[in-house]
């Protein structure tokens, strides 16, 4: 079956069980670094080098899968099997990757750290052998998003700075939406339960 052909090879932090659903507003500091500006407050007790360092590697570990499907939507735009107005679907999803990817660069700098540079595409292993069709690289590209979106609701939890996970939630959110829409396209059903895990 071809979903258990492609599985993301990247995984944030350990999957967590959805208890409850909560709403929650962003935030001025989330607000704020969503819209890349210098201004990220940290409280008394987030700022202690422990919990900067843990947070600033979460966000490595995330900057590391936006990178990854960046360069998985350049394989499935490159591959010439897909079509309007699929092609168009794909750059536009890999272009919010590459705004996810931004704003985690430049938050693991504001916060001490140094980004990783992104890998090849050949590096990642992407399954190319496999992708016959516009159908299997839109499969493909939301085996990834399904991965994302459980990458980060394990991660969010592990944020010391409660205004780093909001934002997390954010991209969260984003992910979510490629998924389903990518389903959609395929012809499945967009949004197949209830809760993501």
């Amino acid at each position: 079956m071809m979903s258990n052909i492609f599985v993301p090879s990247f995984n944030l932090a350990r999957r967590a069980f959805m208890t409850r659903a909560a709403t929650t507003t962003l935030s001025g500091a989330a607000i704020a670094l969503l819209a890349g500006n210098d201004a990220l407050a940290v409280s008394n007790d987030q700022n202690s080098e422990a919990a900067i360092a843990a947070d600033v590697e979460i966000l490595k570990t995330a900057l590391g899968a936006e990178q990854e499907a960046i360069a998985a939507y350049q394989v499935g735009a490159e591959s010439g099997l897909l079509r309007q107005p699929a092609l168009d679907l794909a750059v536009t999803f890999q272009g919010h990757h590459k705004a996810h990817a931004s704003l985690l660069a430049s938050t693991v700098k504001k916060l001490g750290g140094v980004p990783g540079d992104a890998k090849k595409a050949a590096d990642y292993h992407f399954p190319t052998d496999q992708l016959k069709s516009d159908v299997d690289v839109l499969r493909f590209a939301a085996s990834l998003e399904k991965g994302a979106v459980s990458a980060y609701l394990g991660a969010i939890p592990l944020f010391g700075n409660r205004d780093l996970a909001k934002a997390a939630g954010s991209i969260l959110g984003d992910e979510a939406m490629h998924w389903a829409i990518l389903r959609q396209a395929v012809g499945d059903v967009p949004v197949p339960e209830a809760f993501v895990s």
